[in-house]
C-alpha cells in the first residue's frame, strides 16, 4: 500500500489523574460533562466499565492535541472543539471543529493521530499533528 508523503507538524502528550476527573464530575455533574465532552463521547464513556478512566483518557487526548498544535487554552478554543471518537476497528479518532479546526488548518494540519491508555489511577494520551510535506 502506497502512503502519500506527510510531515509531522507537532506532537503532544498528557497524563491526567483519574481521581481529578472523577472529582470534577462529582462536583459539577452534567454541567462539566457537557462543557468538555460531546454527546457521543458521553454516551461512549458512560457505556463502558470504569467510565471515569475513559473520560480521563479523552481529557488527556484533548490536552495532547492542543500541545501537538502548539496551542494553549485561549479565547476561541473550546473543549468540545476536539472530539475523540472510536473507529470501526476500535481505534481512537480525533475530530476537530471550531477554533481548533481553524488553528489546525492555519498550521497545515490535515489529520491528528491519537493514542490513549488508562489504568485505575491515570490516563495518558499522545497526539501527532500530520500535514502535507508542502505545509
Amino acid at each position: 500500500m502506497h502512503m502519500p508523503a506527510q510531515q509531522i507538524i507537532g506532537i503532544g502528550t498528557d497524563i491526567t489523574e483519574c481521581l481529578r476527573i472523577a472529582r470534577l464530575i462529582e462536583r459539577h455533574g452534567e454541567l462539566f460533562l457537557h462543557r468538555v465532552y460531546s454527546p457521543e463521547e458521553i454516551r461512549y464513556c458512560q457505556s463502558r466499565n470504569q467510565a471515569t478512566q475513559h473520560f480521563t483518557a479523552r481529557w488527556a487526548a484533548k490536552e495532547a492535541i492542543l500541545k501537538a498544535l502548539g496551542a494553549s487554552w485561549r479565547a476561541g478554543i473550546a473543549w468540545r472543539d476536539m472530539e475523540i471518537r472510536t473507529d470501526s476497528q476500535g481505534r481512537p479518532l480525533a475530530v476537530l471543529s471550531g477554533g481548533v479546526l481553524e488553528l489546525a488548518q492555519r498550521l497545515g494540519v490535515v489529520r491528528v493521530l491519537v493514542s490513549l491508555a488508562h489504568c485505575r489511577n491515570y490516563a495518558t494520551a499522545y497526539a501527532i499533528a500530520i500535514g502535507r510535506p508542502d505545509s
